[in-house]
């Protein structure tokens, strides 16, 4: 497949929107191109995540066991699985195997690095758009414990579950 379309599913890709397309063009020619046979397993839970893989083309489906994978949600297209394992040490935290046959690249840990250390404008480029994600994580979670305050507040003191528990002493 040409490095052109291998690169569309990239500059689709939220996390890789707003690169500059020589350096998309870097990644995939970097990236490494899998073809996965039906059955097999692209990503397994809780398996140590080196690389990052983004599905080309292909019927793959997000499965917890083998008995499952006929009923299982698709994975469309476009999609990008342990987006965090190209950058930082993780596990994938879900299993996807091919139904048919599955194109996707494989964007490793080592060779984002290696990209980022020659094109720092690449590295700027992840660390806005996580720290962006960060911030509306934080707006979210900001907003659930201003709920939970607001939902605890009009109860009478005596029934909050604080004032409940008795004090422990550790000896």
């Amino acid at each position: 497949m040409a490095i052109s379309a291998l690169a569309q599913a990239l500059i689709v890709h939220p996390l890789f929107r707003g690169l500059k397309p020589l350096q998309i063009t870097e990644i995939v020619r970097r990236a490494g191109r899998i073809i996965y046979k039906p059955g097999s397993i692209i990503v397994r839970e809780g398996d140590a995540a080196d690389a990052s893989v983004i599905i080309i083309e292909g019927d793959a489906a997000w499965a917890s066991s083998q008995a499952m994978i006929a009923e299982a949600d698709s994975v469309p297209p476009g999609s990008l699985l342990g987006e965090m394992a190209m950058l930082i040490e993780t596990t994938y935290s879900t299993t996807v195997v091919a139904r048919g046959t599955v194109r996707a690249l494989r964007i490793s840990r080592e060779d984002i690095h290696d990209i980022m250390m020659e094109d720092a404008g690449i590295a700027d480029h992840f660390l806005r758009c996580i720290s962006g994600r960060l911030s509306l994580v934080l707006q979210e979670l900001k907003g659930v414990d201003q709920a939970i305050e607001s939902s605890i507040s009009h109860l009478p003191r005596t029934s909050r579950l604080a004032d409940d528990v008795a004090p422990v002493s550790i000896h």
